[in-house]
């Protein structure tokens, strides 16, 4: 059975944040959460970025600040060869109780605040910070390299170029408990949405009844869990429809849809155009 995996994370030599180069290996990663802040930058690679409730495709320069428990994990595209990512994590008081509460330090507070709903940076500020980003993965003077991380953080925090992967923040307001269930189900998704998906095994991890486990999940997402595999497979079939060649009618089956009729009904639902239509608009450079 596939969970969202807890990651315990442990700086070496008493260091106060960690630094780590991932290569194609590290994409595998599963959906995971962590109760550390994490700022990853794609150096190279590209393919499909799952941040709490949202998914969105990624390349080359993707830059986002993950807040504490946000679920995350990138997927590489099949056929990437060549992948690599930085990663930086940390604690909330990972220089000391009530540090981040100066007023010296307000913006990178609101910072770390917006962070739970997942941002991404996006124009010119990611390469205002990919230098000191990269002197960090061999930097050995550990006082610069601290002083590198708060010129970062200051740097991302006065930016007003961003996104907010996942403002509605569905999950940030549960007990603890009730994340770790949802979450459970989100890495079922995540890893089953192009094969077959199970209402009944998806309520089974959750610990429910499908019919508890439908009202559960509608009152959460405000979706049903239907919709739900249906928006992941839509947004996996418009990435496929503007990056491949493939035909229409592999990708509706590579896609996790097993009928092409119903591919059709369900993706002009979403896109307000079909298939065929939506690849002329957006991949005319195939």
């Amino acid at each position: 059975m596939i969970k969202a995996a807890y990651e315990v994370l442990q700086p070496a030599g008493n260091h106060s944040f960690l630094v780590r180069t991932f290569g194609k290996t590290g994409f595998a990663a599963p959906y995971h959460f962590h109760p550390e802040f994490e700022l990853t930058w794609i150096v190279k690679g590209s393919g499909k970025r799952y941040a709490g409730n949202n998914m969105a495709d990624f390349s080359e320069g993707d830059l986002v600040l993950l807040g504490p428990e946000v679920p995350h994990c990138w997927k590489l595209h099949p056929g990437v060869k060549n992948a690599r990512s930085v990663v930086i994590q940390f604690t909330a008081d990972f220089l000391g109780e009530g540090f981040f509460s100066r007023a010296e330090l307000d913006q990178i507070r609101k910072l770390f605040q917006r962070s739970g709903s997942a941002i991404q940076f996006v124009k010119r500020t990611p390469a205002l910070v990919y230098e000191a980003i990269q002197a960090l993965t061999v930097g050995k003077d550990n006082f610069k390299n601290l002083v590198r991380l708060l010129e970062i953080l200051q740097q991302l925090a006065v930016s007003k170029e961003y996104v907010l992967l996942d403002r509605q923040r569905l999950t940030s307001a549960l007990s603890p408990a009730n994340q770790a269930r949802i979450n459970l189900v989100f890495a079922y998704l995540v890893e089953h949405f192009r094969k077959e998906v199970s209402l009944n095994e998806a309520a089974a991890i959750a610990g429910m009844t499908p019919n508890a486990f439908c009202k559960y999940f509608k009152r959460i997402t405000r979706k049903t869990f239907m919709e739900t595999v249906t928006d992941y497979r839509v947004n996996y079939a418009t990435q496929q429809l503007v990056q491949s060649d493939k035909t229409i009618t592999d990708i509706c089956f590579d896609s996790g849809f097993g009928d092409i009729s119903h591919f059709y009904k369900m993706f002009r639902s979403k896109m307000q155009a079909s298939p065929l239509q939506y690849r002329r608009q957006f991949g005319a450079h195939l």
